[in-house]
């Protein structure tokens, strides 16, 4: 029954994720056709996108009647996304330069949102207040990215945007549209298929579903993050590939989390609040040290795998 239900959970996370590429794909496709600029495209529609299997989970999960497994899995993922994804990244790329920009600004930001959801979660709950608050914040890192954006090198493709759009129909691009509707139908059933083994899986093992969501399904979902930094990390852009993992964080923390607490309250089970909360901070404030250094070594990376080793090991109460 076990194999069963891990093959269940590998096949609909599968449909899950690639369900998300497509979904994310036609709606850059139809981001472009409406003459949306493509900063805004990437901090939206593609942020989104690859955090969309958490955010699908969450929900499911919420709906299935386990309010801990969005908790659980946005921190897991951004646990993940640390030590995890930065980790092969470094060992990938050999070493990560951060960039100057990056520091300034960014991973300052990740580690104060870090710390107030943290503070919010710290009750053992998160109620709608919050997670409206949350959400506010994520609009909030969004207008002023544009906005930052603007004044530095995006003001002569918006006005290049204007004088296409007097020019050009607006072609309504009805095949992505097609894609988009598919890809939505993939991302619900193989949420919905891949909680349900999370949950049977634990309950087969007789652990805390916590545990099944921190590591196997919040690795799951991290993996598009994965693909994107290692990929960019092979080929010199070290900047992507920490910057991935920073938009991700960001949105696991606000939308992943705020999201699901406008529907009902959300609990935050004892795995999650003795070791998760603990572990993600003190990730957070490794990745923001490495970023003040401007480079993570392969040695580095190695110690960063090893540190979510132990943190899995530890999560099953393997010692």
């Amino acid at each position: 029954m076990l194999f069963l239900w891990l093959g269940i959970f590998i096949f609909s996370l599968a449909v899950l994720i690639k369900s998300a590429d497509w979904f994310t794909a036609a709606a850059e496709k139809i981001g472009e056709a409406f003459r949306v600029s493509p900063f805004m495209i990437g901090i939206t529609i593609v942020s989104v996108g690859t955090s969309l299997p958490e955010l699908a989970t969450s929900l499911i999960g919420l709906w299935q009647g386990d309010s801990t497994i969005a908790i659980a899995n946005a921190v897991g993922s951004n646990i993940a996304n640390i030590l995890l994804v930065v980790g092969v990244a470094a060992i990938v790329g050999g070493a990560l330069k951060v960039n100057r920009s990056l520091i300034d600004i960014d991973l300052p930001l990740l580690l104060g949102v870090t710390l107030l959801v943290t503070f919010m979660l710290w009750d053992g709950d998160m109620i709608w207040q919050e997670g409206l608050v949350a959400i506010l914040f994520y609009i909030v890192y969004i207008f002023y990215s544009a906005k930052i954006s603007e004044k530095r090198d995006y003001i002569p493709f918006v006005n290049r945007f204007h004088l296409e759009r007097k020019i050009h129909h607006i072609k309504i691009p009805w095949s992505a549209m097609g894609i988009l509707g598919l890809g939505a139908i993939g991302v619900y059933f193989g949420a919905d298929w891949t909680v349900k083994a999370t949950l049977k899986i634990a309950e087969i093992l007789q652990v805390n579903s916590s545990a099944v969501v921190m590591s196997a399904l919040a690795v799951g979902t991290s993996l598009p993050e994965l693909i994107v930094s290692a990929s960019a990390a092979f080929k010199g852009k070290y900047e992507i590939a920490l910057g991935n993992v920073f938009g991700s964080n960001i949105f696991n923390l606000l939308i992943v989390v705020g999201v699901p607490a406008l529907f009902a309250p959300l609990t935050v089970d004892e795995n999650s609040l003795i070791i998760g909360l603990p572990v993600m901070v003190l990730a957070t404030i490794i990745y923001t040290f490495s970023g003040i250094s401007q480079k993570i070594n392969k040695w580095e990376g190695m110690i960063y795998i090893f540190l979510y080793f132990i943190f899995v090991v530890k999560l099953f109460k393997l010692f």
